[in-house]
C-alpha cells in the first residue's frame, strides 16, 4: 500500500480552541483533497490501495477528523476513491484520459449553471426511471444513506453537497448503464447549483433551500424503492425543474439586494 507522505504542505490546524470556523474547515478540506488527489493521478497511490486511516492522515497532516471526512467524501463524490464501511477507503481506477468533463470554471456563470441544469433535467429524467426498474436492494440502501447523510448535516450545518451528489450518482449508477454514471462522475459536484452560485448559499440563511431539495430527494427515493419508474421520472423532473427555479429566484433576490445597498449608499445630496 501506498503512504502518504509526512512531507505534505497542507496547511495545520491550531490545537486549540474546540471545533475551527466551518470556512477554515472547508479550505483545509480542499487542502487535503488537493493533495491526496495529486497522489492518486501522479500514481503515488495506486488503484486498489488502501488508503491510511482517519487517525493516520490526521497526524500526517495534522487536521481534525471533521477535515479528514469532509476530504473523503469530497474525493469519493469526485470518482477516486470508493469507501466501504468497517473496512476502509480504496482508490479507484483512474477515468480515462480525453473523456467528456465539464470543469468547475466552465459553470462559473449562472447562465452555464441553468445550460447544465437543462441537460441534468433530461439525462437525469431517464436514468431516475431506469434506475426504479432496475435497481438492487444494496443500491437502493445507498441511496438512503446519501440522504440520511444529507439530511444529518442539514442540521449540523455540515457538508451537504457530497451526500447530494451521491445520491444522484448512486441513481445514475442503479441504471445499470455505465455511461449514465460516466457522465455523472466526470461532471462531479460542480453540477450542484450552490457549488458554484454564491447567491443560493446567501438566499438560503436559515436552510429552507435545503429543506426543500431534501423533500424531493425523499419523493424520488420513494418511487424508485416502489419500482414506480414513471412517478421516479416525475420526482425528478420536478427536483431539477424547481432547482432551476430556484436558482432564478436566488439571482434576482441578489440582484434586487445589491440594487438596494447601491441606491442606500448614494445617500441623500447634501
Amino acid at each position: 500500500m501506498s503512504n502518504l507522505s509526512t512531507g505534505s504542505t497542507a496547511t495545520t490546524e491550531a490545537a486549540a480552541g474546540g471545533a475551527p470556523p466551518r470556512r477554515r474547515v472547508r479550505g483545509l478540506a480542499h487542502g487535503l483533497v488537493d493533495d491526496l488527489g495529486d497522489k492518486i493521478r501522479s500514481q503515488q497511490l495506486r488503484p486498489g490501495d488502501k488508503l491510511p486511516t482517519e487517525s493516520a492522515i490526521m497526524q500526517t497532516y495534522g487536521v481534525s477528523r471533521t477535515v479528514v471526512r469532509e476530504a473523503l467524501s469530497k474525493l469519493q463524490a469526485g470518482g477516486l476513491v470508493e469507501t466501504h464501511h468497517g473496512i476502509g477507503t480504496f482508490v479507484l481506477q483512474p477515468r480515462a484520459a480525453g473523456m467528456f468533463r465539464l470543469e468547475a470554471s466552465d459553470i462559473a456563470t449562472s447562465v452555464d449553471v441553468l445550460a447544465v441544469l437543462e441537460l441534468r433535467i433530461s439525462l437525469e429524467t431517464e436514468s431516475a426511471g431506469l434506475a426504479a426498474t432496475r435497481r438492487t436492494e444494496e443500491q437502493l440502501a445507498a441511496m438512503r444513506q446519501a440522504l440520511d447523510d444529507f439530511e444529518h448535516n442539514v442540521t449540523t450545518a455540515g457538508d451537504t453537497v457530497a451526500p447530494d451528489f451521491r445520491f444522484h450518482l448512486q441513481i445514475a449508477q442503479a441504471t445499470g448503464n455505465p455511461y449514465f454514471a460516466d457522465i455523472m462522475s466526470h461532471l462531479g459536484t460542480t453540477i450542484i447549483p450552490r457549488t458554484r452560485i454564491t447567491a443560493i448559499r446567501n438566499h438560503d440563511r436559515r436552510g429552507e433551500y435545503l429543506s426543500r431539495v431534501n423533500r424531493e430527494h425523499e419523493e424520488i427515493y420513494a418511487a424508485i424503492a416502489r419500482r414506480d419508474a414513471e412517478s421516479a421520472r416525475a420526482a425528478m423532473r420536478i427536483h431539477l425543474t424547481n432547482s432551476r427555479e430556484r436558482l432564478r429566484l436566488a439571482q434576482e433576490a441578489a440582484r434586487l439586494d445589491a440594487e438596494q445597498t447601491a441606491a442606500a449608499g448614494q445617500g441623500p445630496a447634501a
